[in-house]
């Protein structure tokens, strides 16, 4: 087993074609984080003020449910947590799953695919919920990043 691992949540499947890329590139262990009641397109419609989604990130608590997680964090001694960004930040399942696992000890870098937002204030925003974990912000990834400069960059940090 890797002592890597590659978690990621994807609502549309971009973010997981990202973190699969990145798992590739760093010969590491790849965990989906699943919301226990899947995103539709319509819950995903960020000009609809009543969606899923932007209901969810108008409230900095919203804590959506985990599907079903094992997940043993103890194997792992650094952590690349792959997210879109929502809103300038991590979507708020991605609290969820930081606040089901003990991450004290471990490493955690932030990488992220974008539609044309940066970080925003993301590190900040997830930096409670990991508590005795070290954050860092890593990389905003596009689909044109190949497998090599994703394993290039992992090896600059």
């Amino acid at each position: 087993m890797s002592r890597t691992l590659v978690a990621y949540f994807s609502a549309s499947g971009v973010t997981a074609a990202a973190a699969e890329k990145l798992a590739l590139a760093l010969s590491a262990d790849l965990h989906e984080i699943k919301p226990a009641v899947p995103y539709t397109k319509a819950d995903l419609d960020w000009r609809d003020a009543a969606s899923r989604s932007s209901v969810e990130m108008k409230n900095p608590a919203s804590r959506p449910a985990l599907a079903d997680d094992t997940l043993d964090t103890a194997a792992y001694d650094t952590i690349y947590l792959c997210f879109p960004i929502w809103w300038y930040v991590a979507p708020t399942i991605i609290n969820t799953f930081l606040e089901a696992h003990d991450f004290a000890g471990k490493t955690i870098v932030l990488f992220a695919t974008s539609g044309g937002s940066g970080f925003g204030k993301t590190l900040a925003a997830l930096k409670d919920s990991a508590p005795g974990a070290v954050l860092k912000e890593g990389k905003l990834i596009s689909r044109r990043d190949t497998v090599e400069e994703l394993a290039k960059w992992a090896k600059s940090l």
